[in-house]
């Protein structure tokens, strides 16, 4: 019998033994940086042209996701970047002007947030924020905005194990600096991607058009012929062109007449008269979802939009030379091309865009 009682007393301490031996790897809990690349849907869109020193990597676009829906960083925890820039209408609001942490109005209309990684030439409506890194900081400091200084961002952030963790997968150390929010945010804006629309498909020939919205197109490629009214068309794709239809340039759209400008635009980051009245000429897919339109959002409708271009140009020194050809006579649209010229805008609406889980809130 006493025999037997050491056989078991032996059996339970290695089976004892055995087990916190099996256990133990399971309580540490090991975060390691992780520089596994994050690959770009790119469908029929080349390659961008990144920075050298910020490559998209899984973790990084999901540190980075996770900051832009992260109402910490607001002065009061009530906002974060989704909070005007919704993934329901394609990265941007439907507000005028959008409200800021003190419920006051910013000063222009949210632009959107996709196919960040093939714009080149500076951000924001006049350009004033050179890389895409430099805009993702500017909106938690304005006061109009989120109101929050850069400091108690990091403050907060470093209050918790979760951040400081995916700092580790994302750089390697869990120090939380403005300079790694900001490269965090560039890449996360920089893997939305948008090119699946209808017009996507048709280009693929795995869908047709309507009449209307074949219409619609011919419309939009086909430039103003002063002389030939029967061949002339919109002539939309003199600013609007390529794959992600817009040239990204600045320029003067005809808005406000000489000396009626309230917002200076590109003007008032170079300095430069040549530059007044301009703004970035914006892509013009998921138009549909993106109402109000221009900078200041005064257009309610794409139909506002199109009679603006058809007959209300307003006349000044700055504006595009080819806008001004089209002043004297107008586009001369009758009501069924201002339709069709609207279905074929419909077309490059990217439904997926709206929905992919990738892009949605993490919390």
């Amino acid at each position: 019998m006493k025999n037997i009682s050491i056989q078991i007393a032996i059996v339970l301490l290695v089976f004892g033994a055995s087990s916190c031996k099996d256990d133990s790897p399971n309580t540490t809990n090991t975060v390691e940086h992780d520089t596994t690349p994050y690959e770009l849907s790119l469908g029929s869109f080349p390659n961008p042209e990144l920075s050298s020193d910020n490559s998209l990597t899984v973790q990084g676009v999901k540190l980075g996701r996770m900051l832009f829906y992260e109402k910490m960083l607001s002065k009061d925890g009530s906002q974060a970047c989704a909070s005007c820039h919704l993934q329901e209408f394609a990265f941007t609001d439907t507000a005028r002007l959008s409200i800021g942490v003190r419920g006051l109005e910013g000063k222009r209309q949210a632009m959107s947030v996709f196919n960040m990684a093939w714009h080149t030439n500076e951000f924001f409506w006049d350009g004033r924020a050179h890389l895409l890194r430099d805009q993702a900081l500017l909106p938690i400091q304005d006061e109009l905005e989120m109101d929050e200084t850069l400091e108690n961002v990091i403050s907060k952030l470093q209050n918790s194990d979760m951040y400081k963790d995916q700092f580790v997968r994302a750089f390697g150390s869990d120090e939380i600096t403005a300079e790694r929010i900001s490269l965090a945010l560039e890449q996360f804006m920089n893997s939305i991607v948008s090119n699946q629309s209808k017009y996507d498909e048709f280009l693929k020939d795995s869908t047709v058009f309507t009449p209307s919205e074949k219409r619609g197109m011919q419309l939009f490629f086909t430039e103003y012929n002063e002389f030939f009214p029967d061949a002339s068309g919109a002539d939309c794709a003199h600013c609007h062109s390529g794959y992600n239809f817009e040239n990204d340039r600045y320029m003067n759209n005809g808005l406000d007449a000489e000396g009626m400008w309230e917002d200076k635009g590109r003007e008032e980051v170079t300095s430069n008269p040549r530059d007044l009245g301009k703004f970035k000429v914006t892509s013009l897919r998921n138009i549909e979802l993106t109402p109000p339109y221009m900078h200041d959002g005064r257009f309610a409708t794409l139909g506002e939009v199109i009679e603006h271009y058809n007959s209300r140009l307003k006349a000044s020194s700055t504006l595009d030379p080819a806008l001004e050809q089209t002043r004297g006579t107008g586009l001369r649209l009758t009501e069924q091309d201002k339709t069709d010229l609207v279905n074929f805008l419909k077309t490059l609406t990217d439904k997926e865009l709206t929905t992919n889980p990738e892009y949605s809130s993490p919390f």
